[in-house]
């Protein structure tokens, strides 16, 4: 007891390894004791946290443990034990399977049924398909897959590993499935991005009388996320309600991501709010819904709620947050949200330093996104996409192809996005030659083949160099993927260059699938009108007048004390529009006086 309780006050490497010193001169100490201290020594070598510089230290302490204790045969429960700890530490599975081993050879007697679960686990984590495919030999050999204990753990450790049909094998051998079983395999399926595989496996679990719990649900909502199956999601949130499972926890969060990725905010709201003791994962998915949803006010409030609840924030909450200030340019609160992150540890994550770049690049202010980039100690492709977006914003165009050859030589494979940067560089910065080469390469050399998005850019790169008719003629190559986007590109540029041959079969196509958007028959009334076809002119007005076409109001967004405030145009219904529109008639007054003429064409 007295050991324990010692062992629990170190704080740090150095501190263990002088008290494990001092057991050792110790005279007269039982086998049963050394064997308990080495167990305490290691679990609580464990659960220290460790920076950079202790970490390898750390490692080779407890390296040391691990051959000290298999060399003094202890009893097997407590080799279980170690490997338990081993085995569900992050920092430590390989350190479990060295165990093992030493376990195999050791004068020790061998592993039993209650070694392979946890063995499995490790190899699942790190992974190490090889080292668990052996270690399943061993246990057929030795008659214990039998075990459905063990027999779980290895559809679990096949699942991870990617081996999909090894893991159903398995799942399909065992004669008695228990609920472990079920959630085993439809968790796999899940993770590795066959979701209907996984409900048709939940279904058939249903079927054959079981009883989903909290993880079952847990693995059946994340199916249904991806697959944006509501009606099977709203199966699911009954049945929570029915079995009364916990939601104020991981089957909450569950909820909330199905509700927000099917598009029904207001039901993951509602979820939301009938949840008395949220934690972050609560207030994440939340935040993170109405973010990946276009609701950014939205989600820059609740984090304010967030803040005022006294949750802290994590770095799946920044990410949440960031996106939603990129997408309404609240660069104040990005900022602060970088001194957070910062201040925290947290500007290292590579998903956090990410997410300030998009959000740097997206509000205007590039220097910010330049200082994270280059501070980042590990970066993955996302963030070099991330930046060469920045670049291409900021219209720097060949310092983002420049980055973008930095990215190949550093052995990163460039894909879609990258190369949506690449196109989005070229025109922002006029390089039609360059934007040409990249979009011709990209399929040869790198075998990314065009998607709407990359055709888009071209379109809009020939259009704004003038180049209509060879835009033109990428628009009939887009055939359906030609949305209303890249046709208003192109009928603005032909606007522009008074360009009516091509103008008007944009029109044409234009109006066919976006019939109620006022700014096509705007753009249209300007370009007969600039070609001197007043009456077509007229008659597109006349268009939009009888169709009931109104003109979409314009919107804008001012960043007040970290609080993003949006104004419509001729919004009566803001609680402050009488002082609104005060000043707005004060500034037209003022702006008279400066001679301000103002542009109606549109």
């Amino acid at each position: 007891m007295a050991e324990s309780w010692f062992v629990s006050q170190c704080s740090s490497v150095a501190s263990l390894m002088q008290l494990h010193a001092r057991h050792i001169v110790m005279p007269s100490t039982s086998s049963t004791n050394h064997h308990q201290h080495l167990y305490h020594l290691l679990s609580k070598l464990l659960s220290l946290p460790l920076s950079s510089s202790s970490s390898s230290s750390a490692s080779a302490y407890a390296s040391s443990l691990i051959s000290f204790s298999s060399q003094t045969n202890p009893p097997p429960p407590l080799h279980n034990l170690l490997i338990r700890d081993l085995a569900t530490s992050q920092r430590s599975p390989l350190l479990a399977l060295r165990l093992f081993l030493l376990l195999l050879h050791g004068p020790s007697p061998g592993p039993d049924s209650h070694t392979f679960p946890f063995v499995f686990l490790a190899c699942a984590d790190l992974p190490a398909l090889r080292f668990g495919q052996s270690t399943q030999s061993l246990a057929i050999k030795n008659g214990l897959l039998s075990h459905l204990h063990i027999a779980n753990s290895l559809i679990t450790m096949y699942s991870r590993c990617g081996q999909l049909a090894s893991a159903r094998q398995v799942f399909d051998e065992i004669p008695l499935k228990d609920l472990v079983s079920w959630n085993s395999i439809i968790s796999g399926y899940v993770k590795m991005g066959f979701p209907s595989e996984a409900l048709g496996l939940f279904r058939q679990m249903l079927s054959d009388g079981w009883d989903p719990n909290d993880v079952t649900v847990l693995g059946a909502l994340a199916a249904c996320s991806k697959l944006g199956d509501l009606k099977m999601g709203k199966w699911l949130h009954s049945y929570v309600q029915a079995a009364k499972l916990n939601t104020a926890s991981f089957v909450g969060s569950a909820l909330i991501v199905m509700y927000a990725k099917c598009g029904f905010l207001e039901e993951a709201r509602r979820v939301f709010d009938g949840i008395k003791r949220k934690d972050p994962y609560i207030w994440n998915s939340m935040i993170t819904g109405y973010a990946q949803n276009g609701m950014s006010n939205k989600a820059i409030a609740l984090f304010h709620s967030m803040e005022e609840s006294n949750v802290n924030p994590d770095k799946i909450t920044l990410v949440g947050v960031l996106s939603a200030c990129a997408s309404v340019g609240a660069l104040d609160l990005g900022k602060q949200l970088d001194e957070y992150a910062f201040n925290k540890g947290l500007h290292t994550n590579v998903f956090v330093g990410t997410a300030l770049i998009d959000m740097y690049g997206k509000c205007g202010y590039l220097d910010g996104a330049i200082q994270v980039f280059d501070k980042m100690p590990h970066k993955n492709g996302a963030t070099w996409n991330a930046f060469i977006s920045a670049l291409a914003l900021d219209g720097r165009g060949k310092h983002a192809i420049s980055m973008f050859h930095k990215m190949i030589k550093q052995g990163i494979c460039p894909d879609d996005i990258t190369f949506i940067g690449v196109l989005s560089a070229c025109v922002h910065a006029g390089l039609v030659k360059e934007g040409h080469e990249w979009f011709d390469r990209m399929q040869v050399e790198f075998h990314v083949n065009p998607q709407k998005e990359h055709y888009s850019c071209m379109v809009d790169l020939l259009a704004r160099a003038g180049h209509l008719e060879e835009a033109w003629s990428l628009v009939e190559q887009m055939g359906d993927k030609a949305d209303a986007v890249v046709l208003g590109a192109l009928l603005a540029a032909c606007c522009k260059y008074r360009c009516l041959q091509v103008g008007e079969k944009v029109i044409e196509k234009l109006l066919e699938i976006e019939p109620t958007n006022s700014l096509n028959y705007v753009l249209s009334s300007r370009i007969y009108a600039k070609s001197n076809r007043l009456d077509d002119s007229a008659r597109m007005r006349g268009l939009m007048r009888d169709r009931g076409v109104i003109k979409t109001p314009g919107c804008s967004w001012i960043e007040i004390c970290g609080e993003v405030h949006e104004f419509y145009a001729r919004d009566e219904l803001h609680y402050r529009v009488g002082d609104i529109y005060q000043m707005i008639d004060l500034l037209i007054w003022e702006m008279r006086l400066e001679g301000y003429v103002p542009n109606t064409e549109l």
